[in-house]
């Protein structure tokens, strides 16, 4: 990371540490909990997904592989991004983890963002190639594999400025017993606004656009062969009929899951663009913000929690496989 001065740290656009610092501690015992439950329902939530999903190899294919990613996704968010972020808010001593992990968890908190939206902009893309191409070979566990790497190098691509502008900053040279980690963007006020606007068109609105376009083509796809009389073909008649049974399932299940992605995150990128622009805090107040900031990124963060709960509602499959895994598992262990 890079080194700045101490000395000028009441000069720089922290998000963190203004304001009425007591008031967020004193609301401790409260966050701590939720950040505690968070974790845990979203880690064992996305490490079951991730085991139901890669254990049933008849269930290999490139949307359960997408949807294996965001569970990844989840994951890794869960295990390095709360616990260190969390104790961050509400630890005097501010960034005790050191530069490395500073920098490590910025980017991975970014570089997460983009890939669930890139990952449900994947499964739309898939739903349509499945029911406009019903005859074309699926893809091979190789295409799927790249595809999800092709991914995460975007992801990471996309995530390059946090990088370039993440810090460590000790303060004891400046009378202070803390480190803060934080996005510095010196001078360059106007590149910080734009890429918190791109952050949040990009992750509310892109996703949400790609289920819709996806819909609307398929919709289209679909009235066009009816019309050309292009379902004398039994393939084609079978994927329409069973397009017209799954329809509302498939796309209810990618709607939900896109719709609580952006809602979780959107608070917090609003914030974060709001802070940009106010700087002198006339819209949120100085004493209240940090507990607004740490309340739209728990909200954020909850966003890991929804998936399995998504997913295992809206397929019967999962449920029948989870049951009777756990029932096999009794009865083995009675014997």
């Amino acid at each position: 990371t890079k080194k700045h001065d101490s000395s000028q740290w009441e000069n720089h656009d922290s998000k963190i540490f203004v304001g009425n610092l007591d008031l967020l501690f004193d609301l401790k015992p409260v966050f701590i909990p939720l950040y505690s439950a968070v974790a845990s329902v979203a880690c064992s939530g996305n490490l079951l997904l991730l085991f139901l999903t890669w254990h049933n190899k008849k269930r290999h294919n490139t949307t359960n592989f997408l949807i294996g990613n965001l569970a990844l996704v989840d994951l890794l968010m869960c295990v390095f991004c709360v616990p260190l972020t969390a104790s961050y808010a509400f630890d005097r001593r501010g960034w005790v983890f050191g530069p490395h992990l500073c920098l490590f968890v910025t980017v991975m908190q970014s570089a997460a963002v983009y890939a669930a939206c890139l990952s449900l902009m994947a499964i739309a893309v898939d739903r349509y190639v499945v029911v406009a191409y019903p005859i074309r070979r699926r893809a091979g566990g190789q295409f799927c594999w790249g595809l999800v790497v092709a991914i995460w190098l975007s992801s990471l691509a996309l995530s390059a400025p946090t990088a370039l502008h993440t810090v460590h900053l000790d303060l004891r040279a400046a009378g202070l017993h803390m480190a803060v980690c934080e996005e510095f963007w010196d001078g360059q006020e106007r590149g910080r606004l734009i890429y918190s606007c791109f952050i949040l068109l990009f992750s509310y609105f892109v996703p949400l656009a790609a289920v819709s376009v996806s819909y609307c083509a398929i919709s289209y796809q679909l009235r066009q062969r009816t019309a050309s009389g292009l379902t004398a073909c039994q393939e084609l008649r079978s994927a329409g009929a069973a397009w017209s049974r799954r329809r509302r399932k498939t796309f209810c299940l990618l709607l939900v899951s896109v719709l609580c992605f952006a809602f979780s995150w959107l608070p917090l990128q609003l914030v974060n663009l709001i802070r940009d622009l106010d700087t002198d805090f006339s819209i949120l107040g100085k004493d209240y913000i940090n507990i607004v900031q740490v309340s739209a990124h728990l909200l954020a963060m909850s966003s890991a929690c929804y998936n399995p709960f998504i997913y295992a509602s809206f397929h019967q499959k999962i449920l029948t496989y989870l049951c009777g895994r756990l029932i096999f598992r009794n009865r083995k262990a009675r014997k």
